[in-house]
C-alpha cells in the first residue's frame, strides 16, 4: 500500500488522509447528483453562453516565434521537458542573455541617447512553476564561466593575501614608529614628518585585491548589492524564483524603500550612483550593469503594492520591468524522463560561452566601457515609428493610458532587446531590421501583460471574491464531475465564508449566466453552467 504524509508528519493511508478533507456524501445525495448530471448534459444546449466576469485585456499566447532561432529552439526544447509556462521559460532565457551580454555592449538610440542592454523581467506566478530549474539550464554557461574565473584568480588571491599581510605589517611598523617619535623628548620635527609622509605613501600603495567573480544573486538587499557592484565585479544579475523575499525584505521597508528603489532604477539606467552611509564608508557605483529576473507570487506582489504601490509606480520602478502573468501548467505536467541530450540548449549555452570568453571591456579602475551598438538610419526610422506609436497610445484616451509609466519605457526596452538579439546572432555589427522587429513583438506582448496585471491590482475586493468563488465552483464541479453544489457546502468549504457576501456573489454569477440558483428543494443548490465544466 502507498502511504502519504499527514499534517502531523505520520504515515497515513490515502483513504484516511482524504476522508478528513472531503465530507462524506450520502447515498441520497449521490443519486441526486447522478440525476442532475444526466439532466444537465442533456440540456446543455439550452443554457446561454456564460458571460465573462470582466471585460479586460485577454491573455495572448507568448510570441515564441519572435525569438531568434537559437533562443526559440532552446525555449521549445526546455518547455517539452519542464512543461512550465512558455513566458516563464523565455524569461529565463532572456535573463541569461542579458546577464552574459550586458557588460559587453550598450545600445545607442540616437547620438546622445545611449543606455545599457540590461533587462529587468518579472514573472507573476505561484511557487512551483519550475523557474529555478529553467534558470539553472539557461544559466549553465554563466555558472561554468564563474567557476573558471575563480580557478584563474586563485594564484592571484594567494599572492594578494601574502602581499596584503606584508603591507599591513609595514603599516603597523610605521604607526609604531610614529607613536614612539611623538613621545620621544628629543624627537626632531623633520623625523616625525618624514614618518608620517612614509605612512601616507604606504597607505596609497595598498595591494589591490583581484576581482572575485560574483555575478549571480538570489537573495539580496539593494545596499549590499550596490556595495558589491561598487567594490567588486561590475556586472551582476538578481535571479530569483522566490522574489517575495525581495519585495518583502527590510530593504523595502518604509524607511528605506525610496532610496533602494532609486538605486535599482539608476542601475537600469547605467548611471553613476553615490551611496552615503552613516555607520560605514560611503561608496560610488560607476559603470556597473545589473540584470533582474524574478518570479513572485501574486499575493506577495499585491501585498507589496498595498503598502508601496504609489512609490513603486511613481518612482518608475515597475515601469522598467518586462512583466508576464502566465497561466499555471501545474496539474498537467505528467512525468517525463529527462532527455539524454539537450542539443538546442547546448547550442544556446555555447553561444553564451563564446560571449563570456571575451574579456570584459574595463578601464584600469575596473569601470566598464562596453561597445556601443547602433541602428543604421533605415532601422532607426523603424524604431522611431515604434516609439511614436507607443507615445500616441499612452496619451489621454489611448489604449496604454492607464499604464503610461510602463509604456514610456517600452521603446527603450525594444532597443535593448534588439541589441541583445543582434549581438547574440551576428556580433558587433549595426542592429538589423529583423532583430528590431522581433524585439518589438516581444516587448509589446509584455505591455499587454502589464495592462492585464495592473487592471487586476486595481480590482475591488468584491470582484476578487467573485473570481475566487467562480474558480472554486468550476474546479469543484470538474473534480467531482457534478453540476450541482449545495449552497451551504459552498459557504462552509468555499472561499467566501460570510453568508451575505456569498449571496451577493452568487446573484452576480447568476446574472452572468454562469450559474443558476435552484430553490425548489429543501436546500439551495448552485447549478453550474455545463458549458464551463465540459466533462
Amino acid at each position: 500500500m502507498t502511504y502519504g504524509i499527514s499534517q502531523n508528519g505520520q504515515d497515513t493511508p490515502p483513504s484516511q488522509e482524504f476522508a478528513t478533507a472531503i465530507p462524506a456524501i450520502s447515498a441520497k445525495e449521490q443519486m441526486e447528483q447522478i440525476t442532475l448530471n444526466s439532466t444537465m448534459i442533456a440540456g446543455a444546449d439550452l443554457w446561454p453562453d456564460p458571460q465573462p466576469l470582466e471585460n479586460r485585456e485577454t491573455s495572448e499566447a507568448y510570441p515564441v516565434n519572435a525569438l531568434p532561432e537559437t533562443i526559440r529552439n532552446a525555449v521549445i526544447e526546455a518547455q517539452a521537458f519542464y512543461q512550465a509556462p512558455v513566458p516563464l521559460i523565455a524569461a529565463s532565457a532572456l535573463g541569461a542573455l542579458s546577464l552574459a551580454t550586458q557588460g559587453h555592449i550598450d545600445v545607442a538610440r540616437s547620438e546622445k541617447l545611449t543606455s545599457p542592454t540590461s533587462l529587468y523581467s518579472l514573472v507573476i506566478a505561484r511557487s512551483g512553476e519550475r523557474k529555478t530549474s529553467c534558470d539553472r539550464h539557461f544559466m549553465k554557461a554563466i555558472h561554468d564561466h564563474i567557476q573558471e574565473l575563480k580557478k584563474q584568480i586563485e594564484p592571484e588571491l594567494v599572492k594578494w593575501s601574502a602581499d596584503y599581510r606584508a603591507w599591513k605589517a609595514e603599516i603597523s611598523g610605521l604607526e609604531a614608529r610614529i607613536t614612539a617619535l611623538s613621545k620621544a623628548p628629543q624627537c626632531k620635527p623633520d623625523d616625525l614628518e618624514k614618518a608620517k609622509n612614509d605612512l601616507r605613501v604606504l597607505e596609497a600603495a595598498a595591494p589591490a585585491k583581484p576581482l572575485e567573480p560574483r555575478m549571480i544573486y538570489t537573495d539580496f538587499t539593494p545596499e549590499i548589492l550596490g556595495f558589491n557592484l561598487a567594490t567588486g565585479y561590475p556586472t551582476a544579475g538578481v535571479i530569483s524564483s522566490e522574489a517575495g523575499t525581495v519585495f518583502g525584505s527590510h530593504g523595502m521597508g518604509k524607511d528605506s524603500i525610496m532610496r533602494n528603489l532609486a538605486l535599482i532604477n539608476q542601475l537600469w539606467d547605467g548611471a553613476d550612483v553615490r551611496v552615503d552611509r552613516r555607520t560605514s564608508d560611503s561608496f560610488t557605483i560607476s559603470g556597473a550593469r545589473l540584470t533582474v529576473s524574478l518570479q513572485v507570487q501574486q499575493e506577495a506582489l499585491r501585498e507589496f503594492y498595498e503598502k508601496n504601490g504609489e512609490l513603486a509606480r511613481g518612482s518608475g520602478f515597475m515601469a522598467r520591468f518586462l512583466i508576464s502573468v502566465p497561466p499555471s501548467t501545474q496539474g498537467t505536467r505528467l512525468f517525463k524522463d529527462e532527455p539524454d541530450t539537450w542539443p538546442a540548449l547546448s547550442k544556446f549555452n555555447d553561444r553564451l560561452k563564446a560571449i563570456l570568453s571575451d574579456a570584459l571591456p574595463m578601464t584600469e579602475k575596473c569601470r566598464l566601457e562596453p561597445c556601443v551598438m547602433t541602428f543604421p538610419p533605415e532601422v532607426k526610422t523603424l524604431w522611431v515609428d515604434q516609439y511614436n506609436a507607443i507615445e500616441k497610445a499612452l496619451g489621454n484616451g489611448g489604449k496604454l493610458e492607464d499604464i503610461n509609466d510602463m509604456a514610456s519605457k517600452a521603446a527603450d526596452n525594444i532597443a535593448r532587446l534588439a541589441a541583445l538579439f543582434h549581438y547574440f546572432e551576428h556580433g558587433k555589427t549595426p542592429i538589423c531590421e529583423d532583430c528590431l522587429n522581433r524585439a518589438a513583438v516581444i516587448v509589446l506582448w509584455h505591455l499587454n501583460e502589464a495592462k492585464r496585471f495592473f487592471d487586476d491590482i486595481a480590482t475591488p475586493p468584491e470582484q476578487i471574491r467573485l473570481k475566487k468563488l467562480d474558480s472554486w465552483l468550476i474546479g469543484k464541479a470538474r473534480n467531482e464531475r457534478t453540476h450541482g453544489i449545495r449552497q451551504n457546502h459552498a459557504l462552509q468549504y468555499g472561499p467566501i465564508r460570510k453568508s451575505g457576501q456569498l449571496n451577493e456573489a452568487l446573484e452576480t454569477l447568476q446574472e452572468l449566466d454562469r450559474i443558476r440558483i435552484d430553490r425548489s428543494g429543501s436546500a439551495r443548490l448552485v447549478i453550474i453552467n455545463p458549458k464551463l465544466t465540459m466533462f
